[in-house]
């Protein structure tokens, strides 16, 4: 019964899973260790270790309640033998404090739905990590609310911006260009912004 308390639900997951998971089903390797940024509730982070079963998922959050979430989530899902507990993992905390059997194992970092919510010191540090952790032609694939040169992708996507920087102005949609910019220093290579639906974007980033 504790673990029924402490399992968040958030609706979102449920209507982009499966269009996250065909993405990821292209462009994740073969194996290792798939760390996923902000796993939040955990319902994405159990969903893809039972669909990637050959891989290992190690979800993290810096939310203590998030984290009793996706331990919770692992518990439910019968994973706890196959799939680690949740990490507590800032992004914008650098270094990142990753375990010594994850960091040789890792071959792709996953994050959803956090660069709109958090500053932007939080995208760099997420670009700067994946440069400095990632194995050569590895990827960082990062789904989200994106602008394009600039401007919107639709109107529904600049009233939510608007609301956002109302919560917080650290917050809101972050430019596409602007996280090539900051690439520029980093041996990071965008290699594709694959449209998804409600007007969201995946970008995949590989480790030259």
């Amino acid at each position: 019964m504790a673990d029924l308390g402490q399992r968040l639900h958030f609706p979102a997951t449920a209507r982009n899973r499966e269009p996250i998971t065909e993405i990821l089903q292209q462009w994740l390797p073969n194996r290792g260790t798939i760390l996923e940024i902000a796993s939040g509730s955990g319902e994405h982070a159990v969903a893809f270790q039972q669909k990637f079963s050959h891989l290992r998922w190690q979800a993290s959050d810096p939310d203590p309640q998030h984290r009793d979430s996706i331990n919770a989530w692992i518990r439910y899902t019968e994973q706890s033998t196959t799939m680690p507990l949740a990490l507590d993992i800032d992004v914008a905390q650098q270094p990142w404090p990753l375990p010594k059997d994850v960091q040789p194992c890792l071959s792709a970092i996953v994050c959803i739905n956090l660069l709109h919510i958090s500053s932007k010191d939080c995208t760099e540090a997420l670009l700067q990590q994946a440069a400095e952790r990632l194995p050569p032609n590895a990827p960082l694939m990062i789904y989200g609310p994106f602008k394009r040169d600039g401007v919107h992708t639709s109107p529904s996507n600049e009233s939510f911006d608007a609301s956002l920087r109302d919560r917080n102005p650290k917050w809101g949609v972050r430019d596409i260009e602007w996280i090539k910019s900051l690439i520029t220093t980093l041996p990071l290579m965008l290699m594709e912004c694959i449209s998804m639906p409600a007007n969201n974007q995946m970008l995949i980033l590989i480790h030259e």
